[in-house]
């Protein structure tokens, strides 16, 4: 249903509220023109009545009508009782004399007076006036023919204009009883405002119109980076790493989403890769011990050999054994500090004591390639293992000795700087080109495969992977024919 849309109840929502804010304005608008204008009307009409009772008292007083009921005292001119009518207020047909013992009261206009009401002109003015009697003693020539007759007792006084079918008419009542009237033909008024609703409607329609319109194409593109999310899920679930998300606009928060959803696809296609690279490399390295197992086992087996040949079978098989537990051992430390299930000690040690215990186990290694290995490390304290820490630094300086020149130097220095304990192991080898680089912290990773037969291409592997257990990191750096310097940093205690 559309009502499980985002999109769609947005516009349902929207478009209720502006219809509510344009309705409202037109409804405003439309009013205001019609006060304008029953208001100029209402003016004119309220000074015509005034210039009837002026014609009226200039007529003479009313003769005298003995045995007339009282007046009913003045109640207020505007209040509730004035307003509710069908015609103007007299005397009910029980309280009205008889007209041939009690004579109308004359009455005509003065010529300035009448042209007020003068029916050549397109004013449209017209005016009746009635005695106490409801016998009409006035009225225009173009006053309307189906005049209703008086029948209600209201107060004496002014009445506020009312609108009676095309017709505005006030009138008011005389304390003797005569009512005043003057009424317009407004049909030109109520033709305008009628053009005033139909022009306010449709400008509001076609605002209404436009508005949604709009609406649409902004919440389409509001929310298309979802739909792309949306899309790009699907595929990649699907196996298909490629995707991404097409991103147009990247300063709003779904445009954010969508960079931060893009990063990490990128990130998980990266580990993917890794992992399938990690897995083919695995498989080559096991592969090759096993087939040496395997072609010794079976040259052993075709004919009888000699003790010594047996024994030199052996102790191949157990060679390429070894190699294959030094790298399942490898596999198995490299997937407990991957899912965080090796546990690193948090205690406090001394790098400098650390660093020179590791620079003794090296040592003879190093005396057999001529390396010289110089160590100026200061007490440096920082929590973590000691243990695991040293199995850092230990490969570190392996790899540096086994990858310099005769005669070479191996420098071990430390030192503390920005609440961080840094040891660095510098030798004087051949360096690691650039293009190597940035690989050389990946599982089986070697720069020289030559010159790495026996080893797995694992350690700089372990060695990264428990520098960030302990919250660290380890850097690289290198010039080809001048050496390599790796900068590890940890926490100070």
């Amino acid at each position: 249903m559309i009502f499980n849309s985002i999109r769609w109840r947005l516009q349902i929502w929207y478009g209720l509220l502006l219809l509510g804010v344009l309705a409202g304005f037109g409804i405003t608008a439309y009013e205001l023109q019609r006060g304008k204008q029953f208001r100029r009307t209402d003016e004119e009409l309220r000074r015509r009545v005034n210039e009837l009772g002026n014609a009226l008292r200039a007529n003479g007083p009313p003769p005298r009508e003995r045995g007339l009921p009282p007046h009913r005292p003045p109640r207020d001119r505007f209040g509730p009782e004035a307003q509710i009518d069908d015609g103007p207020p007299m005397l009910s047909p029980e309280e009205r004399p008889d007209p041939a013992s009690h004579p109308p009261r004359e009455f005509h206009l003065l010529p300035r007076q009448a042209g007020l009401f003068d029916d050549t002109e397109t004013n449209g003015f017209y005016y009746v006036v009635w005695s106490r009697d409801g016998t009409i003693l006035g009225h225009s020539t173009n006053a309307p023919a189906n005049m209703p007759i008086p029948t209600k007792p209201l107060t004496n006084g002014p009445i506020p204009p009312r609108l009676r079918g095309e017709f505005r008419e006030a009138y008011q009542v005389t304390p003797p009883g005569e009512v005043l009237l003057a009424g317009r033909l407004i049909t030109s008024e109520l033709d305008e405002l009628r053009r005033t609703a139909l022009t306010l409607s449709g400008a509001g329609g076609l605002i209404l119109l436009v508005s949604m319109a709009g609406g649409w194409w902004l919440a389409g593109r509001a929310i298309r980076p979802i739909d792309d999310i949306s899309a790009a899920a699907v595929k990649i679930a699907a196996g298909d790493l490629s995707q991404r998300i097409d991103l147009q606009d990247t300063s709003n928060e779904l445009g954010r989403l969508g960079t931060v959803l893009n990063s990490t696809f990128d990130r998980l296609g990266a580990a993917l890769e890794e992992q399938k690279q990690f897995t083919a490399d695995a498989a080559h390295e096991l592969r090759t011990p096993v087939s040496v197992v395997l072609t010794q086992s079976q040259t052993a087996l075709n004919r009888e050999r000699t003790a010594a040949e047996y024994r030199e079978t052996v102790e191949s098989c157990q060679r390429a054994a070894q190699r294959m537990r030094r790298l399942i051992e490898s596999l198995l430390e490299l997937a407990r500090l991957d899912g965080g299930q090796e546990q690193m000690k948090r205690e406090r040690i001394d790098l400098a004591h650390t660093a020179a215990d590791c620079v003794k186990l090296v040592q003879p290694l190093a005396d057999g390639r001529k390396v010289n290995i110089h160590c100026a490390v200061m007490p440096l304290n920082c929590t973590g293992d000691a243990e695991r820490i040293g199995q850092v630094i230990t490969n570190l300086l392996t790899n540096a000795v086994n990858y310099n020149r005769e005669n070479g130097e191996v420098r071990v220095t430390g030192e503390a700087r920005n609440g961080s304990a840094i040891i660095t192991v510098a030798d004087t080898g051949q360096g690691i080109p650039p293009g190597d680089l940035p690989h050389i912290f990946k599982r089986f990773y070697r720069v020289e495969k030559s010159r790495t037969a026996g080893r797995t291409g694992l350690g700089l592997s372990i060695s990264k992977a428990i520098i960030d257990a302990h919250g660290g990191t380890i850097e690289v750096a290198s010039e080809v024919g001048k050496g390599t310097i790796f900068t590890m940093r940890l926490p100070q205690a």
